[in-house]
């Protein structure tokens, strides 16, 4: 089967990136051929060991094809990025027209059997435009929604061609319930299929312990993340024997903010910059506990990666994290309840000294299991982590391929 995958965004550095990558590599495997369609800095090169550069196409930002930076699909990109809600009308159409443009080549020169996009928003829309009679699939990342509330005329202007494609699928079931209700796609064209994890990246070893618990943070260095809130609850418990490891970015306003307050942590803070997946699955392997405090997510792919390398968790309690860790595992997984949110991804000010308190509390108590126990529950960690292999979740995103394409077939 010739597969055209396509995403507005770089195919590199974030959740909805390194899917596309696992679904190309996972692709390529069970024998399909696959071509990529991206947006990119002006720089981005893929690796040619996830796809060869002559099967890519890619709008290039930052003043090549678009003199602007890449809008993403989080206001807050590990990359320089623009935001959808602030561009004009006359930016937008140019931003359309430069991936009609790629869209018309890449179905030009490839003729794929069938399409997978990546969110729903402006790209996928036009490409259901653009190719009527080819079969689409679109993965839905979460913050595609998010965009939907923020740019409400942008949404109700795609929102017919959306509702177009004939596959959708999704990361949770809570996810699902959010297409249905905001966007009114039919309920029978979604499907639920999580991410997954590279096991050949994602494994665990013993953990080595000199009397310091290492922590690891990885992700976006921002507040929607949660990255202030983890290093305010960790003042409280400064005197404690831990490390805490910072990998990811931002842009450089968010960025400097949580660097700024991990300095007060001293030697007991270090930032690592962003992590290609060896990096940071040695840094995992390592690691103790990862902790992911995060105020909105989608399925947070690398909570599995994280387990799947033996770390105990900590993270909040998000409808997401639900479709990994049904309940808290007292050992090995701790879900925080989080309050009433002013917005999708910000807590109230007047609830930020509580949720420190019971952060730092739950993160003292996980130190202390460490200090006795410093090696997990590996029985826990083979059992949970096992669904979500890439293989395994690639079968499943291929099942839908296949139904599709026998619905499509005269």
């Amino acid at each position: 089967m010739k597969i055209l995958h396509i995403i507005s965004q770089s195919p590199d550095f974030t959740g909805s990136g390194k899917y596309i990558q696992e679904i190309i590599l996972q692709s390529t495997k069970n024998g399909h051929d696959n071509f990529l369609l991206a947006g990119a800095q002006a720089d981005f090169n893929i690796s040619p060991s996830v796809i060869p550069r002559n099967r890519c196409l890619f709008v290039r930002f930052d003043g090549m094809d678009l003199d602007f930076s890449i809008p993403g699909m989080s206001d807050i990109m590990p990359y320089q990025s623009s935001l959808f809600s602030l561009l004009d009308e006359d930016t937008l159409s140019v931003y359309r027209r430069a991936f009609e443009k790629k869209i018309t080549q890449a179905l030009d020169r490839f003729k794929p059997d069938l399409i997978h996009t990546h969110h729903l928003w402006i790209v996928s829309a036009v490409a259901r435009q653009m190719a009527k009679n080819i079969p689409m699939v679109t993965t839905c990342h979460g913050t595609c929604l998010r965009q939907h509330h923020t740019c409400p005329n942008i949404s109700k202007e795609i929102l017919p061609d959306l509702q177009r494609i004939d596959k959708v699928i999704a990361l949770s079931c809570e996810q699902k319930q959010l297409i249905v209700s905001n966007l009114s796609i039919d309920p029978q064209k979604i499907s639920i299929i999580s991410g997954g994890y590279n096991k050949a990246h994602f494994y665990s070893e013993p953990k080595p312990f000199d009397g310091t618990v290492e922590l690891l943070y990885a992700g976006k260095i921002s507040a929607p993340k949660g990255v202030p809130w983890l290093l305010k609850s960790l003042y409280l418990i400064h005197e404690l024997p831990f490390r805490l490891h910072l990998a990811g970015n931002a842009n450089d306003e968010q960025k400097q903010l949580c660097l700024s307050l991990a300095d007060r942590l001293g030697s007991k803070a270090l930032y690592h910059g962003p992590l290609n997946h060896d990096k940071l699955s040695n840094l995992m392997r390592k690691a103790h506990i990862f902790i992911l405090p995060s105020f909105f997510e989608g399925l947070p792919l690398v909570l599995m990666e994280a387990l799947a390398c033996g770390c105990r968790i900590i993270t909040t309690a998000l409808p997401g994290v639900h479709e990994i860790f049904k309940t808290d595992s007292p050992g090995m997984v701790r879900l925080i309840k989080l309050p009433q949110l002013e917005t999708i991804d910000k807590p109230f000010k007047r609830d930020e000294t509580s949720m420190e308190k019971r952060l730092s509390i739950t993160i003292a108590e996980l130190i202390s299991q460490v200090e006795t126990h410093p090696q997990p529950d590996m029985t826990y960690v083979r059992l949970n982590s096992s669904f979500f292999r890439w293989e395994k979740i690639f079968l499943k995103i291929a099942g839908v391929y296949g139904e599709l394409l026998k619905k499509t077939m005269p």
